[in-house]
């Protein structure tokens, strides 16, 4: 079932994309990236009351409060970037560099959470640096 959630992941970063950079036309991109934020928030919230999923957090750790506080504070600045990015440049290419994240975690992954690098995922890295490379210029 990830495989179905991560697809659907895809086509919705893919439309965020595109959306965003229509949306973004003569508005600033902190106020832009701002309004997305609200509407992101109160999305998130109002799944969370629908599944009950409200009542976990009684239960989150002080480690994992540390630890999703410093991921959003991650995705905020990403997102500010990001808006920044594509009200300036082609969303083609600022999307193709910001997937780049993809390299990133993989390596990230490996450093800190100690995951593999099998000599199929160095070869797919490389492989998708040279394709953000090209996308690039």
């Amino acid at each position: 079932m990830w495989i179905v959630y991560a697809l659907l992941a895809a086509v919705f970063a893919a439309l965020t994309s595109v959306l965003a950079k229509i949306g973004i036309e003569n508005v600033n991109s902190h106020l832009a990236t701002a309004i997305r934020t609200v509407v992101v928030l109160v999305l998130a919230w109002l799944i969370v009351w629908m599944t009950g999923a409200h009542q976990g957090v009684k239960v989150i750790s002080t480690k994992s409060w540390v630890f999703l506080c410093l991921s959003g504070a991650a995705t905020g600045l990403s997102w500010l970037c990001f808006y920044k990015a594509i009200q300036i440049g082609d969303v083609s290419r600022v999307t193709a560099i910001d997937k780049s994240s993809l390299v990133l975690t993989i390596l990230f992954a490996a450093m800190f959470l100690g995951e593999p690098l099998s000599a199929k995922v160095v070869i797919g890295v490389l492989l998708i640096t040279i394709g953000t490379l090209i996308m690039m210029f």
